[in-house]
């Protein structure tokens, strides 16, 4: 049965819209903790558009579930990553000027900077994931890094516009999955699902981790938080 990792970086999205205290991501995340959270993930971006250093070194001290933080292959983030010490690293691409993450890390194109990262984290003790495209190319090179995990995009499957290309995604989600439990990795998913789509993503043979971030929040809104993080823990189980 998959795991949940919520991601409460849109909880800091609307207290930074206003540049105050609240709603605040770490209160956000005890409640993703009553609701069932199996996991919580932050990502620190370089641009500090949501989560802050304060939420990240707060949420250390006081998440009682594994933290996952996702950040960019850069020295001044693996050395944050290093200091504060998370239960899990997931590396992914940063662009500024994205909305959000457009797809999965080049681990091809970055070989060795991915290496270097990856080394560096483990050093420390903290196992490091990589968030990639759905491709073999991609999956192999993570193996090489020496990465505990891989966690696969599914935004092309989560903006499929028709129920055959949903289809194709999804085929292609699981060839990829089974070639990531082939390697011994742990396998892991996100990006895009909701309550309407993750319940296939959910089934996937092998399937560990999901995380889903947006989704949640936005029916927070609307529910609560613990109800929101409640109700899709009960689709991915």
């Amino acid at each position: 049965m998959a795991t949940l990792g919520v991601n409460i970086d849109h909880v800091a999205t609307v207290r930074q819209a206003r540049r105050t205290v609240e709603p605040d991501p770490v209160w956000a995340a005890a409640l993703a903790e009553l609701g069932g959270a199996d996991v919580i993930t932050v990502h620190l971006r370089e641009d500090r558009r949501h989560i802050q250093d304060r939420d990240l070194e707060v949420l250390r001290r006081t998440v009682q579930v594994p933290l996952n933080l996702e950040c960019a292959v850069s020295p001044a983030m693996i050395e944050i990553a290093c200091r504060v010490r998370p239960d899990l690293v997931t590396l992914v691409p940063e662009k500024r000027e994205e909305v959000t993450t457009e797809g999965g890390l080049d681990v091809v194109g970055h070989e060795a900077a991915v290496r270097e990262a990856v080394a560096r984290l483990h050093d420390a003790g903290i196992p490091a994931s990589l968030f990639i495209d759905p491709s073999a190319r991609q999956i192999d090179a993570t193996v090489e890094s020496g990465a505990r995990a891989a966690e696969l995009h599914t935004g092309c499957y989560a903006n499929a516009g028709t129920e055959a290309e949903r289809h194709d995604r999804l085929v292609e989600l699981s060839r990829a999955g089974s070639m990531v439990r082939a390697a011994k990795l742990d396998l892991h998913a996100g990006h895009g699902l909701t309550y309407r789509n993750v319940v296939p993503v959910a089934r996937l043979e092998g399937m560990g981790e999901l995380n889903i971030g947006h989704s949640i929040v936005a029916r927070a809104v609307l529910v609560g938080f613990a109800q929101a993080v409640r109700e899709m823990k009960a689709l991915i189980s």
